[in-house]
């Protein structure tokens, strides 16, 4: 007799999505709407022109506090904790001894704690690697009663602005402890979509009401994980498990902006994190690849997992994130390829069902991010 696979668990938004006649899939062990009834191509070009709003709840809220809290955590992640001032919070990952990335997260400042928000897939293995090295003057928490939902698009601040005005009021990478018409939450000005918008986290026996004061505001519209991928795609933002993982750095993803000059070679605190030798060599020298905007030519979309090609037929690369980008109205695709092929416009080809097909390498992101930064 087969052996049953595990549950797959639900987040407290669940029966809303069912009774909103959400496409359910399983998603990092969750069962996640995949879209709504007006579907993907809808949902995302809400977000870009409206508001949208996202059930993140399974991703992973882990609490950090300690005297020593500050520089442990900076041992661990190659950011600048000691200039982060109380109220805000920035974008980091975990890195390992050989460089590459376990996971990235965001990290915010709170009061007497920090508070890192991780990928849903990763977060006990995050847990587990912080608690592993963790000092004796510090704890780590996994949240499990807190729930997240992100309201995203151009109208959430307008939205905002009826039900909490001190989040209308916030500029990006701000954090606030804060009530939305009376249901108190842990507010921060970020997102998944490159659109200005609002991350709420909540206690989980508040999430549904909270989900359903917003879905009730005229600018919103429910939206699943299909609308979250591409509309991160479009934005040029990387997806943990295709487009950085273990065997990548932070400097051959294209996100060596995450690391602050303090933390580089010459730096006040240079080095110091778990990687940062052949981190910090890698900024001085050029990776061997590097992340890339890719367009194809004509309709085609190209997929995750397809090899890129030089004309003569070597294989330089592979595709680590490819669809359609409604925003665009054509495919896009981001993908590694030794720097020596990584200029703007440089001619290439990817392997489409058993086909090569024309690609170019171009600028990311496909579409310009919309943060309100003043």
């Amino acid at each position: 007799m087969d052996k049953p696979g595990p549950v797959s668990n639900t987040t407290p938004l669940y029966p809303l999505h069912c009774e909103l006649n959400a496409k359910i899939v399983e998603f990092a062990n969750y069962q996640m709407p995949l879209n709504y009834p007006t579907g993907i191509i809808k949902e995302h070009h809400h977000v870009r022109e409206s508001a949208g709003l996202f059930d993140v709840s399974h991703m992973g809220q882990i609490k950090v506090i300690g005297d020593s809290a500050t520089t442990f955590l900076e041992s661990l992640l190659p950011t600048d904790l000691h200039q982060l001032e109380v109220g805000r919070q920035r974008y980091s990952f975990l890195t390992l001894a050989t460089g590459g990335i376990l996971d990235d997260l965001m990290i915010s400042k709170l009061e007497d704690h920090y508070l890192l928000v991780v990928n849903a897939s990763n977060k006990i293995q995050d847990l587990n690697h912080i608690a592993d090295k963790l000092p004796a003057d510090c704890t780590a928490t996994l949240l499990d009663n807190r729930s997240l939902l992100a309201l995203q698009g151009p109208l959430a601040r307008k939205v905002m602005s009826r039900l909490c005005p001190d989040i209308a009021t916030m500029r990006f990478m701000d954090s606030i402890d804060t009530d939305v018409e009376g249901i108190r939450c842990q507010a921060f000005c970020s997102g998944y979509t490159g659109e200005d918008g609002f991350e709420l986290a909540t206690n989980s026996d508040d999430a549904l009401e909270l989900g359903q004061l917003l879905l009730d505001q005229p600018e919103v519209e429910p939206t699943g994980l299909g609308a979250r991928d591409s509309l991160r795609l479009e934005a040029g933002l990387c997806l943990p498990g295709n487009d950085i993982h273990p065997n990548i750095t932070p400097v051959a993803a294209g996100l060596s902006w995450a690391i602050p000059t303090s933390r580089r070679k010459g730096g006040s605190r240079s080095g110091g994190f778990l990687g940062s030798e052949p981190i910090l060599l890698e900024l001085e020298n050029c990776p061997s690849v590097t992340r890339v905007g890719i367009q194809p030519e004509g309709r085609a979309p190209v997929r995750a997992h397809s090899e890129i090609l030089i004309p003569t037929g070597e294989s330089i690369g592979t595709v680590s994130s490819g669809g359609y980008g409604p925003t665009v109205g054509r495919p896009i695709a981001m993908g590694y390829v030794k720097s020596t092929y990584s200029d703007l416009g440089t001619e290439l080809q990817a392997m489409v069902r058993g086909k090569p097909l024309d690609v170019k390498v171009c600028h990311l992101p496909f579409v310009q991010h919309n943060y309100k930064r003043h």
